[in-house]
Protein backbone atom coordinates (compact mmCIF):
# COMPACT_ATOMS: atom_id res chain seq x y z
CA UNK A 1 0.00 0.00 0.00
CA UNK A 2 1.67 3.59 -1.23
CA UNK A 3 2.19 6.18 1.71
CA UNK A 4 -0.61 8.38 -0.24
CA UNK A 5 -3.47 5.83 0.12
CA UNK A 6 -2.23 5.08 4.02
CA UNK A 7 -2.59 8.76 4.43
CA UNK A 8 -6.29 8.65 2.84
CA UNK A 9 -6.96 6.23 5.12
CA UNK A 10 -5.64 7.43 8.33
CA UNK A 11 -7.70 10.75 7.39
CA UNK A 12 -10.55 8.95 6.79
CA UNK A 13 -10.87 7.79 10.69
CA UNK A 14 -9.65 10.57 11.59
CA UNK A 15 -12.66 12.25 10.34
CA UNK A 16 -15.49 9.52 11.38
CA UNK A 17 -13.75 10.30 15.12
CA UNK A 18 -14.19 13.95 14.57
CA UNK A 19 -17.79 13.66 13.29
CA UNK A 20 -18.58 11.03 15.62
CA UNK A 21 -17.32 13.26 18.59
CA UNK A 22 -19.24 16.47 16.95
CA UNK A 23 -22.79 14.10 16.98
CA UNK A 24 -21.89 13.05 20.43
CA UNK A 25 -21.30 16.75 21.93
CA UNK A 26 -23.83 19.16 19.78
CA UNK A 27 -26.00 16.43 18.04
CA UNK A 28 -26.33 15.04 14.56
CA UNK A 29 -25.13 16.97 11.50
CA UNK A 30 -26.67 15.17 8.47
CA UNK A 31 -24.16 17.17 5.90
CA UNK A 32 -20.98 15.58 8.03
CA UNK A 33 -22.11 12.47 8.03
CA UNK A 34 -22.80 12.34 3.98
CA UNK A 35 -19.74 13.58 3.98
CA UNK A 36 -17.89 11.42 5.77
CA UNK A 37 -19.31 8.50 3.56
CA UNK A 38 -18.78 9.98 0.66
CA UNK A 39 -14.98 10.18 1.95
CA UNK A 40 -14.84 6.69 2.87
CA UNK A 41 -16.27 5.36 -0.31
CA UNK A 42 -13.10 7.79 -1.99
CA UNK A 43 -10.85 5.53 0.08
CA UNK A 44 -12.37 2.42 -0.55
CA UNK A 45 -12.03 3.14 -4.33
CA UNK A 46 -8.26 4.14 -3.72
CA UNK A 47 -7.85 0.63 -2.09
CA UNK A 48 -9.29 -1.49 -4.39
CA UNK A 49 -7.63 0.44 -7.60
CA UNK A 50 -4.36 -0.10 -5.91
CA UNK A 51 -4.50 -3.52 -5.19
CA UNK A 52 -5.58 -4.68 -8.74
Amino acid sequence: MSSSTKTMGVLTVGALVLVTAYTAALGSNGWLWFGWVVLGLATIGVVSSRRT
